[in-house]
């Protein structure tokens, strides 16, 4: 989960489908059928990992860049300034201010935002061809030279705390958060802080801390950057190699030991007053990361349980023939630098609420125990490729998968294996993973909202 400071809101929970970016496909027939690691120009510029792809799009490039300092790294310190510093970013530099800078963006069409997530700071850009060396350059100025004044790091910490009370109104947010200390240990970077412990730090940050974090944590060690669509690849990496000289330091992602058992409590309310719904996660810690062997088969078996829209199992019968949720779905997540969890997440109204979880539960129990048919195996097989074909279709989305890949440990070609990956898996090998790593009668079950019974706690 992501923090974005173009329109800063802080991490939220998202059940459904994440709207697609609206860019023109791509005419090539090589780009739309695969054969896609050929075509990647991979290079080690002024420090930075550059891979750049040239598509068929005419004038459209999009950038996306990632460096290790997300959330996790503020663990031993002040919990709030990794987000606070990533905030400050557009917000001028020691060599001009916020609005000339977004004069220059606006002047030409152009975007450019800075997203603080768990591990990663992630640069989005999207401009004309022409206006690239444009863009580099304001990217490499904005991270090297920010200008982290006294006065809008006072107002980065109000916004902050701002933002973080109204999400507390959330019961998805609600329920995710409390999740994720319910299943991740302490030390763990999964484990989210809690809103107290973030609405304290922020309030207590000091200005030092944030100049601190910037030093230590911002540099060319593990920066990649994605370039995609109507490139000219000499004059990019020229640009890049301009912008960046001299950019050292910087850290590399954190890599933590596997999740141990937490002894919190297996079920937990958080009682919200006067919410028309109440926001339910239930789930454990699977264990796995996406670069896992059994990642994929798990994956897949959890498609056809809970996947978007309405062919999952769980959709199907706790929504549609028995009437007791909003919307019910099923993931696996946080497992592109660490093992991650596998989670069903619903919202059913508080009259429903115990009805609803136990259709849930028994849904979950006969997937788990009789494990899913041939039939449903192929269908999410061509659903899983079909959706991620689409992805590639656009330059946003292909630089996004690009910039995946290399999160997840592997290089260009897989964009390439995916498909055969996702079309050789077997019925024995899905249901086998799900009997491996999951165990629903131990899992956790978070709920939050009005729940019925249940007060505000005493103050």
């Amino acid at each position: 989960m992501k923090k974005s400071f173009s329109a800063l809101a802080f991490a939220t929970v998202l059940l459904g489908l994440v709207s697609q970016a609206q860019t023109p496909p791509p005419t090539s027939k090589l780009e739309a059928s695969g054969g896609i690691a050929s075509r990647v120009v991979r290079t080690k510029i002024a420090g930075v990992d550059v891979l750049a792809y040239p598509t068929g799009v005419k004038d459209v490039v999009t950038l996306k860049a990632s460096l290790p300092a997300g959330d996790a790294f503020a663990a031993d310190g002040n919990v709030a300034i990794a987000t606070l510093t990533g905030m400050l970013l557009d917000q001028g530099t020691t060599k001009q201010d916020k609005f000339a800078i977004a004069e220059k963006l606006e002047s030409v069409g152009a975007t450019l935002s800075f997203e603080v997530g768990t591990e990663m700071l992630e640069i989005n850009a999207k401009c004309l061809k022409k206006d690239v060396p444009l863009v580099i350059s304001l990217i490499a100025e904005q991270l090297r030279t920010p200008a982290l004044s006294a006065e809008e790091f006072e107002k980065a910490k109000k916004q902050f705390v701002g933002n973080l009370q109204r999400q507390l109104e959330s019961t998805n947010f609600r329920a995710a958060d409390a999740f994720s200390r319910a299943v991740y240990p302490v030390g763990h970077p999964n484990r989210a802080p809690s809103p107290e412990e973030f609405i304290a730090g922020a309030e207590s940050a000091k200005l030092e801390e944030v100049v601190a974090f910037h030093k230590k944590y911002y540099g060319s060690a593990q920066f990649t950057l994605v370039a995609v669509g109507d490139l000219d690849i000499p004059q990019l990496q020229a640009e890049i190699g301009k912008a960046f000289a001299g950019w050292t330091g910087g850290a590399a992602v954190v890599r933590p030991a596997k999740a141990t058992m937490t002894d919190a409590l297996k079920e937990q309310s958080v009682f919200m007053p006067d919410k028309t719904s109440v926001s339910v996660v239930l789930g454990q810690a699977s264990g796995l990361k996406y670069s896992d062997p059994d990642y994929q088969a798990l994956r897949l078996g959890t498609a056809v349980l809970g996947g978007s829209g309405f062919s999952g199992r769980l959709m199907q019968t706790v929504r549609d023939k028995e009437g007791l949720t909003y919307g019910v779905y099923s993931n696996t997540d946080n497992d592109t630098f660490a093992d991650g969890d596998w989670k069903i997440t619903a919202t059913f109204a508080p009259a429903l609420l115990e009805k609803g979880i136990a259709s849930t539960k028994r849904e979950l129990t006969k997937w788990y125990s009789d494990g899913i048919s041939p039939a449903e195996l192929d269908y999410r097989k061509a659903n899983l490729v079909g959706h991620f074909k689409v992805s590639l279709a656009t330059t946003e989305g292909l630089a996004g998968s690009l910039l995946s890949a290399v999160h997840r440990g592997y290089d260009q070609t897989w964009l390439d294996q995916y498909p055969e990956k996702i079309n050789t898996l077997t019925v024995a090998e899905v249901n086998g993973a799900i009997k491996k790593h999951l165990k629903p009668e131990s899992m956790f079950i978070i709920k939050a909202g009005t729940i019925p019974g249940a007060t505000s706690p005493a103050k």
